[in-house]
């Protein structure tokens, strides 16, 4: 086990939540109070602890394919997770910071999808690192729910 690279892996995803965290928090006693929300919304203290898990096993998966001893180029699948990443931050900031809730449900779908791809292409190298994301597109697609169902009701 390369400890180093395993924090490098973990940190990685981490600081990527705890950012997009801070656009959630600020609006939460404000904007988030107001608006209309479907009824199976979990209560919100339920999202940090899973956002937290579900980026343990991102940062968990990106080691294995850091670490696996392939011949096969790990340049793509590193892309599509740092664009899926990427793709994580920005519905925070644009769902909570801007409030624009189209622009929100087109950004996760996207999202879902570039997760799926993240799937296929972890799956070439690592087929445990493919399998730790599942959680996390399983959540985004509740999560899309969600976010559809809140541009409906607002």
């Amino acid at each position: 086990m390369n400890i180093k690279k395993l924090l490098i892996s973990l940190l990685i995803p981490l600081f990527i939540g705890y950012f997009g965290s801070i656009f959630t928090i600020s609006q939460i006693p404000t904007w988030y109070l107001g608006i209309n929300k479907p009824e199976l919304l979990p209560p919100n203290g339920i999202f940090g602890p899973v956002w937290t898990i579900l980026y343990i096993l991102m940062g968990v998966s990106l080691y294995f394919v850091w670490t696996a001893k392939t011949k096969k180029s790990k340049k793509v699948a590193f892309s599509v997770f740092g664009i899926q990443l990427v793709l994580n931050l920005l519905w925070s900031i644009i769902f909570f910071n801007y409030h624009w809730l189209f622009l929100a449900v087109i950004e996760i779908l996207l999202l879902w999808v570039m997760i799926l791809v993240n799937i296929v292409k972890f799956r070439v190298i690592s087929e445990k690192a493919s399998w730790l994301l599942y959680p996390y597109l399983i959540w985004v697609t509740f999560a899309s729910y969600l976010t559809i169902s809140v541009w409906l009701l607002n």
